[in-house]
């Protein structure tokens, strides 16, 4: 077997190959070479540089490449002079080609690269008849005709050819091919694929090169030969849609993945048409998940998706390139490539290197991955598997999961190990039922080198960048912008700056950036920015810790990015030293990559140098200049027109006199249309004043597509919420307009750090609340609300938000935020508000809305801390051969999910809320979970998705438990504890604003289930002095207190209780009466206005209780209102707001958006239709401090039309109950 090499790189664009002959991987010797990505081929490789040029490895040979250039030296015989090179106007030329058709005088050639170099000069070819006879001539009658080395007497022209040989002198090192010889292709590509020399009508020929550019183009290198490697120029091979990545097979198949996670097949592939004839367009093999890579062979298609598992296409040959459908095959792959013989090379979730194992003819799909464990550096340590323990470790939790991505995976994080314990080598094994385990599994490894030179860290100090995404397939296409803004502060634009023309600080180009941005590598930037954010040391900004004893540096192991087995020459039956399998079979490869936690970490390094937030008049004309476009591009001015609306331009015309205040940043901003992506962008805020003293604000974020720049622009009055939101591991925040809550769709943004999100998010809410006059702490009728997140929000109603007619919609609403971190709070109109975190502490509100310090005095701020439980639940079904296992049907939920079974969600790839929070305890089974388990924390039901129950009988053929893991947020905030006991529900009576009481009735619920009402509460004296226990023979779930001191609760197991005798005398009450519930319904949540009472059940029903009257408040019946309800709340003015689990229309959109019930009043106290308002994971709403009631006026008759309702007339015991 001949001696082949298996090439690879790793995340520092650093390339090594692998011999089959050796036990070591040797780096390039070009130590500067850093390359993206590489594409093997018999005898030689190509790559893709970071400066994005192409490059070429031929293989050392014994014959080495000539090429020989030729030119005819073309003469006429006239009578004066005989023959001379003066010819006829109708002649070819003096010096041509063997045609005479194209001029080549012998100083027109020139070495096509510094690979090659001349071996002679330039001589005559005298092969033809006796050399020193003839001279090398040639003679005939004419040009053209047949031409012989004898002389006639009708000879009246001659020809002589000239050779030079040039050689190739680049053999075995890395070399740059020009992209300007002979011509230049729109550049740069990002994918490479070689590939075509074993082309099905003929064996043994040169290979194919196709290039795929970052603007989606697929292009063909023509000219390949022996006697050629480089080639001589590109061909645009046209496509239906833009392409990302293509691979190019060793025959005549090649497949192609476009931006959307569809595939290409080219068909008609031959010798005649190397190119093919059309395109045939494929869907992804997952449901509903892109596709990420794909790599094909002679006869086989390999597709990694975006959740990172592998699949292969079945039924391929020459005359079926489309193939016919789709095995999922076991592990979990980044990247895959087929390489000769159809053997299978991969890059796994870890960044380790895999080799598929018994992949032959017959069983083309193999039996099992075994990694790739060769020698490493000048040691003899074999580079194993990546581990938790090795590398996730570094660039920790804030990773698990995927950018862009649904990246979710099978796998689970065990414990770390010890760092100097034995390790064992994994082998992926497929789904084929028999796959034999292989070697043994107590082999010790040495461990890998614990310390780093810190010179060497040092020196490897990576530039400041922003990943492009945390998913791999945005890696292949995050080169498409061909500008990247670099991270700013939050800056501001002096005077004196605008008036000369300099480099505008919003979106430089790569000259003022000062280094090669646009076109760089976002799996390069990564690495090198973990390795010195590990450098610098620990940092609090990001989840876990950069302190490892395996670091990841320099004199490291490599961390894999790609691999090319395309000149490596392997089966099945080859005995490779470092192909041997020595561990136990396995199918699962537990660590997704990672960006955003070294981002973050790397980025916390600039901090110290962040410039203060500051206020400069600005002229407006000025403005227009430095916010349009870029002074950097040499743009002129009259290019403004293109990204100026004719709003804007009337406004610049209008304020031409008057000062703005001008705020600048960098952001990223997540982009409105497909594919989705974090794209850098540049923000500015613009706020003028008006000549009335009025405010004026504009948020623009700018972006380039396409070498144009472009720009989104929100009218900060139009504002209408400031939410942080959790995507990809990042720091960002939705941006919310009025417009944009109706279509469900918010501008989202992402700072580099927390500081730099809590910075614009304060910046951009006071410009929000200066134009809409708020100032101050929130007042007394607000209405809070907190998000599924955690986060407090607040909004300041007026009179038309209850008024009987034109009532304010809601999604007109504003809504600003409070410092902290609750599950819930109350509130009430004498200004208390009392909150629950997730872990139940009692917390009240100490009376600042924490953003500005008043005039009053300091704003108090307390710390405070929450802990909340992560869930994941592990599914299974019954067989009758194995009994219970996490073998599924194919319509069953993922083994691993959410509670509702949607989502998968493993141990290994569930994060922490935010990036604010970190884990304080490892995964363990919850056996706290409703309905009960059994010992060993399992519940059981018929199937998928029903009630499940803690026992097992005999039609139980599913079963899940749940898996629970703790995590901790540290913040400052208005709020002050309320020890000892945890709580799980919370009401304070509501009132109107001029009611006096000496103490507020406040009722709580304990985590035990105990009804406690808290004493000595009043506005001087919010936190009260004790808590009072009441008297309870069962444990209560939900409690509210009405007017009067109506107080209802509900127990665990539905029933609802009405306590009898409660006064400001008496504040516990005497007894409990118990409420009927409705029929076959468990309600868990209810809500006390101050004539009525509503309450939800487990089916996300609302209820009303009819008939309630002074004399008898327990009421008479219930009658339902709706569907679609997760809370609710009444007001003191009866007023009703929920939480809708859903907005119609908008299946796709996170559950839980503010809702309000129109046309409640004393005639209707059910209300008529439903408002929807701000959504995407909103929890809990209190508008029970809210009693700012509006002048009455005669009730309006129906709206014509449909209501805005969430759901149909409902139909309850045969009669319809409208909506």
């Amino acid at each position: 077997m001949p001696i082949t090499l298996l090439w690879a790189v790793d995340v520092y664009g650093r390339v090594y190959s692998l011999s089959t002959a050796g036990q070591r991987w040797e780096r390039a010797d070009d130590m500067l070479l850093e390359l993206k990505r590489v594409t093997a081929g018999k005898g030689r490789c190509w790559g893709i540089g970071c400066d994005h040029h192409v490059y070429l490895n031929m293989m050392p040979s014994e014959t080495s490449i000539r090429y020989r250039e030729e030119t005819y030296e073309n003469q006429r015989w006239n009578p004066v002079d005989s023959f001379t090179d003066t010819l006829l106007p109708t002649d070819r030329w003096p010096w041509s080609d063997v045609t005479g058709m194209n001029p080549l005088p012998l100083h027109s050639f020139e070495l096509p690269s510094r690979s090659w170099e001349w071996e002679g000069d330039w001589y005559v070819d005298q092969s033809c008849g006796e050399p020193n006879q003839t001279g090398g001539w040639e003679y005939a009658v004419d040009f053209p005709a047949n031409f012989s080395p004898d002389k006639k007497w009708n000879s009246c022209v001659r020809r002589r050819r000239w050779i030079r040989y040039r050689r190739y002198t680049a053999q075995g090192t890395w070399a740059k091919i020009p992209l300007d010889y002979p011509r230049k292709p729109p550049l740069p590509l990002c994918d490479i694929s070689c590939g075509g020399w074993e082309m099905s009508d003929q064996s043994g020929r040169y290979p194919n090169l196709w290039g795929v550019s970052q603007q989606g183009e697929v292009w063909f290198r023509e000219g390949i030969h022996p006697r050629v490697p480089e080639g001589s120029g590109w061909e645009e091979v046209e496509v239906p849609k833009e392409v990302a990545q293509l691979s190019a097979g060793p025959g005549d198949l090649l497949w192609a993945l476009l931006w959307d996670g569809n595939l290409l097949v080219r068909t008609g592939l031959s010798l005649d048409s190397p190119t093919g004839t059309s395109w045939v367009e494929l869907e992804s093999p997952g449901k509903e998940i892109e596709a990420l890579h794909v790599a094909v062979g002679v006869s086989v298609v390999w597709v990694v998706t975006k959740d990172y598992k592998v699949w292969f296409r079945r039924g391929v040959n020459s005359h079926n390139p489309c193939g016919s459908g789709w095995i999922s095959i076991g592990g979990e792959m980044m990247v895959v490539d087929v390489g000769l013989n159809e053997q299978v090379w991969a890059v796994g979730e870890d960044r380790g290197l895999y080799f598929r194992m018994g992949v032959t003819l017959s069983e083309p799909s193999g039996s099992g991955w075994i990694p790739v464990s060769a020698q490493w550096g000048n040691s003899k340590e074999v580079i194993p598997p990546r581990k938790a323990s090795e590398f996730g470790d570094q660039l920790a939790e804030a990773l698990k999961s995927s950018l862009l991505s649904c990246t979710d995976s099978d796998s689970e994080l065990g414990p770390p190990d010890p760092p100097n314990g034995t390790k064992d080598f994994p082998v992926l094994e497929a789904a084929a039922p028999s796959v034999l385990p292989l070697g043994g599994a107590d082999t010790p490894t040495p461990p890998l080198k614990t310390e780093d030179p810190p010179s060497a860290l040092q020196q490897d100090a990576p530039k400041p960048f922003i990943p492009a995404s945390d998913s791999f397939i945005n890696s292949l296409v995050s080169d498409r912008d061909k500008t990247s803004t670099p991270q700013l502060p939050i800056t501001e634009v002096r005077q004196e700056e605008v008036q000369e023309p300099s480099p505008a600080p919003i979106l430089p180009t790569p000259e003022t950036a000062g280094h090669d941005v646009p076109w760089m590598n976002v799996d390069l930037e990564g690495a090198e920015a973990a390795r010195c954010a590990q450098a610098a040391g620990p940092s609090s900004g990001a989840l876990g810790t950069l302190q490892t004893s395996h670091g990841v540096g320099v004199e490291d192991a490599p961390v894999w990015t790609w691999v090319s087995g395309g000149g490596c020459d392997v089966d099945a039956g080859s005995q490779i030293s470092w192909l041997s399998p020595t561990g136990p079979l396995t199918s699962s490869l537990s660590l997704t990559p990672v960006q955003s936690a070294a981002w973050s970490e790397q980025q916390q390094q600039q901090q110290e140098n962040r410039e203060e937030i500051s206020k400069k008049p600005l002229e407006r004309s000025h403005v227009r200049l430095a916010l349009c476009f870029d002074t950097s591009l040499k743009t002129p001015p009259f290019r403004l027109g293109l990204i100026t609306s004719p709003l804007r331009v009337v406004a610049s015309s209008r304020f031409l006199r008057q000062s703005v205040w001008v705020r600048k940043g960098a952001l990223r901003w997540w982009r409105d249309w497909k594919p989705q992506r974090w794209v850098d962008a540049s923000v500015a805020l613009e706020q003028s004043t008006k000549s009335d003293g009025g405010k004026d604000s504009i948020f623009f974020v700018y972006y380039t597509q396409y070498d144009e720049k472009k720009y989104v622009h929100v009218f900060v009055h139009e504002v209408t919420a400031l939410v942080p939101v959790f995507m990809d591991c990042h720091y960002a925040f939705a941006v919310y307009t009025t417009q944009r809550t109706k279509q469900r769709w918010p501008l989202v943004l992402a700072a580099q750090t927390e500081k730099d999100m809590n910075d614009w998010l304060c910046l951009l809410s006071d410009c929000c609340c200066e134009c809409r006059g708020i100032t101050g702490p929130p007042s007394r009728q607000a209405l809070w609300s907190t998000t599924s997140k955690g986060d407090i929000m607040v909004h300041e109603p007026s009179f038309s938000l209850e008024a009987p007619a034109h009532t304010l919609a809601c999604d007109l609403m504003f809504w600003r935020q409070v410092p902290g971190h609750l599950r819930c709070v109350e509130s009430n109109s004498l200004g208390l508000v009392w909150g629950v975190g997730w872990d139940g502490t009692a917390w009240v509100y100490s009376g600042r809305n924490g953003q500005q310090p008043t005039s009053g005095g300091a704003v108090q701020m307390h710390q405070q801390t929450d802990v909340r439980s992560v869930h994941v639940y592990e599914n299974q079904r019954w067989n009758p051969m194995t009994g219970y296992t996490d073998k599924g049907l194919p319509t069953d939920r993922p083994m691993w999910s959410d509670e509702s079974g949607l989502k998968e969600c493993t141990k290994g790839n569930t994060p922490p809320p935010s990036p604010q929070w970190s884990w304080v305890s490892e995964w363990a089974v919850g056996y706290s979970v409703p309905g009960g388990t059994d010992k060993e924390g399992w519940q059981y039901a018929a199937d998928f998705p029903t009630t499940f129950h803690g026992h097992k009988t005999m039609k139980d053929f599913v079963r899940r438990r749940r898996w629970t893991r703790k995590c901790k947020i540290t913040l400052r905030g208005p709020w002050q504890q309320v020890p000892p006991i945890r709580l799980t529900d919370i009401c304070l009576m509501p009132c109107l604003a001029q009611s006096r009481m000496e103490q507020v009735p406040v009722w709580a619920l304990s985590d035990k289930g105990d009804v406690l009402c808290r004493l000595g509460v009043s506005p001087q004296n919010p936190a009260g002095s004790s808590w009072l226990h009441v008297g309870t023979d069962q444990p209560f779930k939900s409690i509210s207190i009405g007017g009067a001191n109506q107080v209802w609760a509900i127990t665990k197991d539905g029933a609802v209780f009405y306590r009898g005798s409660v006064s400001p005398q008496n504040p516990a009450g005497e007894c409990w009466y118990h409420i009927p519930s409705p029929p076959r319904q468990t309600l868990r949540q209810l809500s006390v206005g101050r004539t009525s009472v509503f309450a939800v059940d487990e089916n996300s029903n609302l209820w009303i209780r009819q008939g309630l009257t002074p004399s008898y408040p327990q009421g008479s019946a219930w009658e339902l209102i709706s569907n679609n309800v997760t809370k609710v709340s009444v007001g003191p003015l009866d007023q009703v707001w929920t939480i809708a689990e859903g907005v119609p229309c908008f299946p796709a959109e996170t559950p839980g958006a503010v809702c309000h019930r129109l046309g409640v009043g004393p005639m209707q106290p059910k209300g008529q239709s439903w408002d929807y308002g701000i959504g995407g994971g909103w929890e809990h709403i209190s508008v029970r401090g809210n009693s700012a009631e509006a002048p009455r006026a005669p009730h309006p008759p129906p709206p014509v039309g449909a209501p805005r309702s969430p759901l149909p007339p409902t139909q309850v015991n045969g009669n319809a109950v409208g909506v």
